[in-house]
């Protein structure tokens, strides 16, 4: 019995699952704005501060550079000695601002940089911030003659950004990646809830295609939410079933077993009494009706031990060989009866069996084609995929399509002239069925229909797995 622990149940389970999977997203989204953030805010690099560096000296030596018309002769100082700066990519531009924040150098100002120099006022510290399109650093601050200035660099749009930039700039593709995102990690979720409803669905399947050893996985058993309860379940259903069905199988062949008893000694009594003489209609009529009797329950028997046979084991044989006799019987018999019995059966083909199942199971189908078809009877096997097909047809009148499914419950006999000329008991079918399941096979009516319509011949299909 599971315990009974509230926060495994499935409820929970949903729950957790799909608020973590949202609170993911939410938080990698999130995530890009602080990532960003604290970029803008990381501090000026070494590198770049020497080049403000050398620019301010170069003008704190030279105070006449502060004039308007040696503003624009600005440039970097670079030691002969000193290496190549790896910024060095494209031009650099130069801003020069007194203490109020107003550029004096240049009148022609990019919205970048009117906000790179708010970015660092709040930051109130030399930084470097990657634009779309340009790279600012900066302010180094210095005076000259008393007064306060700042510098700021730029360089243009060869500098790579960091790889979250490209998310921040691409919001409508960010939102379709979250939204990709989630709809897998939703995708795995349900996947991994739904499991168990697979493999319950394919127990219930087998099941009801009469495979009776069909159970649930352990490791579905083994769940501690009501999936796990609800396998359970299904697995005392399923033993239960069983064994209402053997313990009915059972008292079947016990049944016509103990039958056996008195019928024999009622066909002993009545060949005592012909040996006497003792001869008369009723007599004929007793003995007629006895020897019935022995075949009803002679198939009773039949059905019983192939319904119980499960735990025999099967061995690899190839299907014209065990088939053989029972086709040498049936190419015999629609001689005699002037029909003829087509065969076409690949020797090569192979398949774990019960051999006198499932030569019973094929005789019985060859027997009624042989009765109810005009001339012409056909049995071909052929391997479709993982399964070898078996197909019985004759020519005969075809069933109506209402009973095609029912034929083969035991005891089922249709009202039509197929049945009525036989005289059965509806066993046979249904021994064929048995026979069937037994290999984890299936078996299909249907009618063959002329162009005009009209039922022209019965076709049987098996289905037989070859491992």
């Amino acid at each position: 019995m599971l315990k009974n622990n509230p926060f495994n149940r499935l409820f929970f389970k949903l729950l957790l699952g799909f608020w973590l999977c949202s609170s993911l997203i939410i938080a990698l989204v999130s995530l890009l704005p602080l990532l960003q953030q604290s970029h803008d805010r990381s501090p000026l690099p070494p590198s770049l501060e020497r080049i403000l560096k050398n620019v301010a000296e170069q003008i704190q030596e030279e105070p006449q550079l502060l004039e308007n018309r040696n503003l624009q002769r600005l440039f970097p100082r670079r030691n002969q000695d000193e290496p190549r700066n790896k910024h060095e990519g494209g031009p650099l531009r130069l801003y020069l601002a007194d203490a109020e924040g107003q550029v004096l150098n240049t009148k022609r100002i990019s919205r970048g940089f009117r906000r790179f120099q708010l970015m660092a006022e709040e930051a109130e510290q030399p930084i470097s911030h990657q634009f779309r399109d340009e790279l600012i650093f900066g302010p180094y601050s210095f005076e000259v003659n008393g007064k306060a200035y700042q510098l700021f660099g730029r360089f243009p749009d060869n500098h790579p950004q960091p790889w979250f930039f490209f998310f921040s700039d691409n919001k409508l593709l960010t939102a379709a990646l979250a939204t990709l995102l989630s709809g897998l990690l939703c995708g795995l979720l349900a996947w991994y809830l739904s499991k168990p409803l697979r493999s319950l669905r394919q127990s219930a399947n087998a099941l009801a295609k009469g495979d009776l050893s069909s159970r649930v996985d352990v490791a579905t058993v083994n769940r501690g939410d009501e999936m796990g309860q609800l396998a359970q379940a299904f697995n005392g259903m399923a033993d239960a079933v069983q064994t209402m069905i053997n313990n009915q199988q059972r008292l079947m062949g016990d049944i016509s077993h103990e039958l056996r008893t008195p019928l024999t000694r009622l066909q002993l009594a009545l060949a005592l009494g012909r040996k006497k003489g003792q001869q008369s209609k009723e007599l004929d009529r007793i003995g007629y009706e006895a020897l019935q009797l022995e075949a009803l329950i002679s198939e009773l028997l039949t059905l019983s031990r192939v319904s119980l046979a499960s735990h025999e084991n099967k061995l690899m044989l190839e299907l014209a060989e065990s088939l053989s006799q029972v086709l040498d019987d049936a190419e015999f018999e629609a001689e005699q009866q002037g029909k003829n019995l087509q065969i076409d059966i690949p020797e090569a083909l192979k398949l774990p069996q019960h051999p006198k199942t499932l030569s019973r199971a094929i005789e019985n189908l060859l027997r009624n084609a042989i009765y109810y078809a005009n001339s012409q009877i056909t049995i071909s096997a052929a391997l479709v995929g993982k399964y070898i097909l078996i197909t019985v047809k004759d020519d005969g009148p075809g069933i109506d399509p209402k009973e095609l499914e029912a034929i083969f419950k035991p005891f089922y006999r249709p009202d039509t002239a197929r049945d009525r000329q036989s005289g059965g008991w509806g066993l046979g079918l249904a021994i064929t069925q048995a026979a069937i399941t037994l290999h984890q096979g299936s078996i299909v009516a249907e009618n063959l229909i002329s162009p005009t319509g009209q039922r022209q011949g019965l076709k049987l299909n098996i289905s037989l797995p070859v491992s």
